[in-house]
């Protein structure tokens, strides 16, 4: 990694993305934040950064599927962050091809322009716990309020990443396929390279909708006074991380790319903040004074009952504190949003 070259963040004005691209900048490094801004909100998370770092922050509106532009990025890179991609799996079963495009074509182009590099560029990218399947091997229980696995060493430990690799939905395939091939370009090519296969990410910036960051989506839709629709009981179980702890993570994992690369780790919040979705709208109802309204509809092809990351070797390869309680996290969510003026808040968490 050359120390004088910009870090690029490919989905920098996103909401891993942005809190990244910020955390860098506030160490005094300079960011290429590299985003098609198709999202809702991620043009203003893109002002916001501007703002805040108008001397260590360029911002590059392209799409990952710009060959191109996406090979200069990386050549003028000093370490790249791949978080840009498709992100829902509900997007992937309807437009499997642009699925393909964004997640994989994309990752594949991104890695051949590292390794073409006479130094090869380190890559750290973002992977998902999708690349373990459904569980359905996992028996599972339920109470009133979450599913929880029969079998009392996986209750307590969570998955760990020795569990074997099941990709289920387009989605899957996609970010899974991704996900091996970064890790492969480490040994095949040198490519210095890992992989956080991430559990769900909440926190201050999120434009979370029904089809992904369902935490933010929850939170908005009950400060607004929406109902809530769950899909599936809604006893589903997700340990859940704020971002600030997913951010120190990527920070730690560039610092020490030599003695991490070519291993994948999983990144969530781990046993103590595995919590179902009625537990989270419980928590919301708390801090918005009302109890939501909710409403139910059919299981969604792909969803997990449950999934706990049994994130250890993370830490201790990371040297990452314990992540933050879910409830404390919850609450700087809700913060942020109450901080938002009326127009900001419009943009930045429109629906």
């Amino acid at each position: 990694m050359s120390a004088g070259r910009p870090l690029l963040v490919t989905g920098g004005a996103g909401f891993i993305g942005s809190n990244l691209a910020d955390r860098l900048a506030r160490d005094g490094r300079d960011v290429i934040v590299y985003d098609a801004m198709l999202r809702s909100g991620v043009e203003a998370n893109a002002r916001w950064l501007a703002d805040r770092h108008p001397d260590r922050i360029r911002i590059t509106q392209a799409d990952l599927r710009d060959t191109d532009r996406l090979k200069a990025a990386v050549a003028e890179a000093g370490a790249v962050f791949h978080l840009a991609a498709q992100v829902a799996v509900t997007t992937s079963l309807v437009d499997p091809v642009e699925d393909f495009q964004v997640n994989l074509a994309s990752t594949f182009a991104l890695l051949e322009a590292a390794r073409a590099e006479a130094t090869p560029v380190p890559v750290i990218f973002a992977s998902t716990n999708k690349v373990y399947g459904d569980l359905a091997d996992v028996e599972l229980e339920a109470d009133a309020e979450r599913w929880s696995p029969v079998d009392p060493g996986i209750a307590r430990s969570g998955v760990d990443e020795n569990r074997p690799l099941d990709f289920h939905t387009p989605y899957g395939c996609s970010k899974g396929a991704a996900d091996q091939y970064v890790l492969d370009y480490g040994r095949s090519y040198g490519v210095p390279s890992c992989v956080f296969r991430m559990s769900c990410i909440y926190g201050p910036r999120q434009m979370g909708n029904e089809e992904q960051g369902w935490v933010a989506h929850f939170l908005r839709e009950a400060i607004a006074r929406r109902p809530i629709t769950l899909f599936g009981d809604g006893k589903q179980v997700r340990d859940v991380m704020h971002v600030d702890n997913a951010v120190a993570a990527y920070v730690s994992a560039l610092s020490r790319i030599e003695g991490i690369k070519g291993r994948a780790f999983n990144l969530g919040g781990g046993r103590a903040n595995a919590v179902s979705l009625r537990q989270v709208i419980d928590e919301i109802g708390r801090l918005v004074g009302q109890a939501p309204e909710i409403r139910f509809d059919g299981w969604r092809q792909g969803d997990q009952r449950w999934f706990v990351a049994d994130a250890r070797r993370a830490r201790l390869a990371l040297d990452l504190p314990q992540p933050m309680d879910w409830r404390q996290g919850l609450a700087d969510l809700h913060r942020w949003l109450g901080s938002l003026d009326a127009d900001a808040g419009r943009v930045e968490v429109a629906a």
